[in-house]
């Protein structure tokens, strides 16, 4: 299952664009952060809601791809995102697990901090709805 799941982060261009990394990988929980960089910020300083919310959508999707079946895919259906703070300091961390997991559907939720490494602030909640793939429907 982590081999899986990791290839699939290693294919996503906008995550390295970023540059996410992915921190932890398990049966229905996954971590991912970046690194503050000046491109990843809007007007005051802070990480773009855009980078947080992205963050989080796949931290949330991989959690969920992480229990789904050898031979699927993940694709985000729905989420909302309630931003709790500005997320300022020096990384961005999502941590996502999985709350229901369907045959089809899996729900998860991802909370983000912004700070330093033992001083989090928490940012964001995101509670996202994805969807399993499978071969039988025509990729």
């Amino acid at each position: 299952m982590e081999r899986r799941v990791r290839d699939s982060f290693a294919r996503q261009g906008f995550m390295k664009t970023v540059g996410v990394t992915m921190d932890l990988i398990g049966r229905g929980v996954c971590e991912l952060s970046t690194r503050h960089d000046e491109a990843l910020t809007q007007q005051h300083g802070f990480f773009h809601a855009g980078v947080t919310a992205a963050l989080a959508d796949s931290a949330a999707g991989y959690a969920a791809y992480s229990m789904m079946p050898e031979k699927s895919e993940v694709l985000t259906t729905e989420f909302k995102l309630n931003l709790l703070a500005p997320a300022k300091g020096p990384r961005l961390l999502a941590r996502a697990e999985v709350v229901k997991h369907g045959r089809t559907l899996v729900v998860a939720e991802a909370n983000v901090y912004a700070g330093p490494t033992g001083r989090e602030t928490h940012v964001a909640i995101m509670l996202a709805t994805m969807m399993c793939l499978t071969e039988r429907e025509g990729r």
